[in-house]
């Protein structure tokens, strides 16, 4: 995998993940639409895909550098993929849609250790519920599943296109290029 080619694509999911994080933000105060707390979870996956991307894309990594940014992006993509269709499920079936509705994040952080007060953000509620924006008949949550699917199904082959080229690698000592044998 040439070192031109990973830095372009760390580049573009960078620069897709920053449009989509400028859009979450637009919706937000230009808008006038409140995030809940699947949002906010969502926001915080998408935050470190950029972050992990923006950085491979600057730093343009070696073999092992791959390794480790493709699986950053995947475990963040896997994360907001996650977020996201919890978020789906409970926009989409009416009895999870009469769930309480958890406090507010600086409640929650406040109160809770963080790991507990993410798991009560994961957990969603009724304003989860609420489509109250869509493009394209698809709404927010829907778009950004989308978006993390495709990443998730990005850092996949990139890894996988990586442990094929490392298992056609000759080991060393031996000859780069087979030659047949002769009687």
């Amino acid at each position: 995998m040439s070192l031109a080619c990973s830095r372009s694509l760390f580049f573009m999911v960078f620069t897709a993940g920053a449009f989509a994080l400028g859009a979450s933000y637009y919706l937000e105060y230009a808008v006038g639409l409140t995030p809940c707390s699947l949002c906010l979870v969502q926001r915080l996956f998408l935050t470190l895909l950029c972050a992990s991307c923006g950085l491979a894309a600057v730093h343009g990594p070696k073999r092992g550098g791959l390794w480790l940014y493709w699986l950053l992006a995947l475990g963040a993509s896997l994360g907001g993929t996650t977020a996201a269709w919890r978020q789906v499920l409970i926009q989409s079936d009416p009895v999870l849609q009469l769930i309480k509705c958890p406090p507010d994040p600086q409640t929650l952080f406040s109160g809770l250790p963080w790991i507990c007060a993410l798991q009560k953000m994961f957990e969603g509620g009724a304003d989860c519920a609420e489509i109250s924006w869509t493009l394209f008949d698809l709404s927010i949550p829907e778009w950004s599943l989308l978006f993390f699917v495709a990443v998730s199904i990005l850092a996949v082959y990139q890894l996988l296109r990586l442990l094929w080229s490392a298992l056609q690698r000759p080991l060393s000592g031996e000859a780069s290029h087979r030659t047949p044998l002769r009687d």
